[in-house]
């Protein structure tokens, strides 16, 4: 009796949240999460700004757009291949929607007013496997400049 009891009061040992589905949707929130970590610090303005741009982009209130970052971030911890991400975005967007995905993950980069080497290693290789130039690359990081 006691352990039923105690079942109802914490998950099951084997719980695992599931992860989301492996679309652009998904794909492009979890290189904006890998981009916010490749300095190896995970800051709060970077969540704020995933959340903003995940929120803009597919029309969400702020606690689905938080939602839909925490399913984001499983399918990062989960997907060790950024350019199998990328490959779910090329595959499935526009041009325009790949610079847009490019222009993103710079504002998250800027986001913590620190630009650290492997931020900008990620984003070469991003930038790279979606198929944008360098001079349009070079533009969009202007842009999210600011």
């Amino acid at each position: 009796m006691l352990e039923t009891l105690l079942s109802f009061l914490g998950k099951p040992p084997e719980y695992h949240t599931p992860l989301p589905e492996a679309d652009a949707r998904h794909a492009m929130g979890a290189l904006m999460v890998r981009a916010a970590k490749a300095d190896s610090v995970f800051r709060l303005e970077e969540i704020q700004v995933i959340d903003e741009v995940l929120a803009a982009r597919y029309d969400l209130n702020p606690v689905e757009a938080a939602k839909m970052r925490a399913s984001c971030q499983l399918l990062e911890s989960e997907m060790p291949d950024t350019v199998e991400m990328t490959d779910i975005l090329k595959s499935s967007v526009s041009i325009a929607e790949r610079e847009a995905t490019v222009a993103a993950l710079w504002a998250v980069v800027y986001a913590d007013g620190v630009k650290k080497e492997p931020e900008e290693q990620l984003l070469r290789e991003i930038e790279r496997a979606l198929g944008i130039s360098k001079a349009r690359a070079q533009e969009l990081k202007q842009a999210a400049k600011g």
